[in-house]
């Protein structure tokens, strides 16, 4: 493993399937992984929640729930997983902003590991 799919592997990501999706191929892993970081989903779901927006808030973290779980960054997708959910039924949850906060910090966590 490479340095960053071994810390990555360490803050609960689930490496070992994603590089299967990847053929193993740690280098491609790793430029995905760099573009992974800059997605906008991140950006569009914390301005559509803050703008009420469900219809966009959902769209953005469908992506991002999409992108999370191929690159298998477990510690997003858990979270954008239930708020998927919960905006897919129309509902916009009390907490969702915090949730937000939460994803774009582990975000930010992980792009430290390059």
């Amino acid at each position: 493993m490479s340095a960053l799919t071994e810390k990555l592997a360490e803050r609960g990501c689930n490496i070992a399937e994603a590089m299967g999706r990847f053929m193993d191929n740690e280098p491609f892993y790793e430029r995905c992984f760099t573009k992974y970081l800059a997605d906008s989903s991140f950006d569009a779901l914390g301005e559509a929640l803050a703008a009420k927006d469900v219809k966009a808030a959902f769209e953005a973290a469908h992506n991002l729930k999409g992108v999370s779980a191929n690159m298998g960054i477990t510690p997003v997708n858990d979270i954008v997983n239930d708020l998927v959910e919960e905006l897919r039924a129309g509902n916009l949850p009390d907490d969702a902003l915090e949730r937000h906060s939460k994803i774009v910090a582990i975000r930010d966590e992980i792009a430290s590991y390059i």
